[in-house]
């Protein structure tokens, strides 16, 4: 049984579609036969005058008495509607064949597009993601699909490039604190005259450095959360959230400004905490001395505004890199991931973020929420 299906045609799209319109056309044109077959029959066999002419001459003798007119008209009728179904079912039977060749041609040429999305699909890996189908013809169902998938490689494609972007980016970064313990820790123990003070300060430097690889890798994985996505939306008070970041976020230096109000929206709570603290640490960090930060909070809308340096409109979009910061300079207390979370984290929650650089410096950061 097995060897006798394996020799049966795969069970394709084209196939089905095919024996779909064959049995279709079957059943109407059964269905058509039917009631032509009993018209045809309520017409023969319906009872009306009939003159009967009878021969004045006798049957010659010897002969078989002759049937009745009645049953002689009977039998004829009956042979009428023999020929009709036979004849009728000749001709079902070659449409069906003909509605089968038709069908399986159809099929054809309205999948022949979706076999060129599926040749096409195959094409396409990792290294060559920037290939599109680029379905042309009429905008239909199966142009849909193939511009559907266009938009899924683009998703990819930047997806990918992120990625490997962030991978380089990220092992550059790793590098330079495990290097600087390794220096340090080498350094105390080439040094002959290391004394308990010597080695406790070059423990402590260690102990900094590894701090930073902790903030540098936390940073990392709420980046990769937030690029991530979210699952489960709850709804929380933004307001709130905004709240207990300023009440803990102080600066003899730097003025905190709020005004917020309730402000109901749904997503992950826990990232979107990290969203306002990377704004307001960042408007913080990237201030002048006797600056000030605006907060508000309300409608769906959170607002963070700055003083601090000029930020060229050009340089915006790159502030939002990963590792990337202001200038051609590396240094500094940040670790150049703080915008690159705030954007992924906004994206997970369908908000969108609006940057705007101040004349007078600093930033105007929007974040509105769906």
């Amino acid at each position: 049984m097995r060897a006798f299906i394996r020799y049966l045609p795969r069970r394709t799209v084209r196939l089905r579609l095919t024996l779909l319109y064959g049995g279709l056309f079957l059943l109407c044109g059964a269905g058509l036969l039917t009631a032509t077959y009993f018209l045809v029959r309520h017409a023969v066999m319906s009872s009306g005058r009939v003159r009967v002419f009878r021969h004045p001459l006798a049957p010659p003798a010897g002969s078989p008495p002759p049937p009745s007119l009645e049953e002689a008209l009977a039998a004829q009728r009956q042979e009428v509607l023999d020929q009709l179904v036979i004849q009728s079912g000749i001709a079902l039977a070659m449409m069906v064949v003909l509605a089968l060749v038709l069908g399986w041609w159809v099929a054809g040429r309205v999948l022949r597009r979706l076999s060129t999305i599926t040749t096409a699909v195959r094409k396409i890996s990792a290294t060559n993601l920037h290939q599109r189908l680029a379905m042309a013809g009429p905008d239909d169902e199966l142009t849909e699909l193939g511009n559907t998938f266009d938009d899924l490689l683009d998703r990819l494609d930047t997806s990918f490039q992120a990625q490997r972007q962030f991978v380089a980016n990220a092992s550059h970064e790793l590098r330079t604190p495990l290097a600087r313990q390794r220096t340090i820790g080498q350094v105390a123990l080439d040094d002959p005259d290391a004394t308990a003070s010597s080695l406790r300060a070059a423990h402590e430097r260690i102990l900094a450095a590894g701090v930073q690889q902790e903030r540098l890798i936390e940073a990392m994985l709420t980046l990769a959360r937030g690029n991530t996505g979210i699952d489960v939306r709850d709804p929380f008070d933004l307001g709130e959230v905004v709240t207990g970041v300023v009440e803990v976020r102080r600066h003899p230096d730097i003025a905190l400004r709020a005004s917020i109000a309730p402000c109901p929206v749904s997503g992950h709570r826990a990232l979107t905490e990290r969203l306002v603290v990377n704004l307001v640490d960042n408007a913080i960090r990237y201030n002048v001395a006797g600056g000030w930060v605006e907060i508000s909070c309300g409608s769906g809308v959170l607002s963070v505004t700055n003083t601090g340096p000029v930020v060229p409109e050009a340089e915006v979009e790159r502030l939002f890199q990963p590792f990337q910061r202001l200038g051609r300079a590396r240094t500094g207390h940040g670790l150049g991931l703080g915008l690159s979370i705030v954007r992924a984290i906004a994206n997970a929650h369908d908000a969108r973020v609006t940057v705007t650089p101040r004349r007078e410096g600093g930033l105007a950061i929007l974040v509105r929420f769906a």
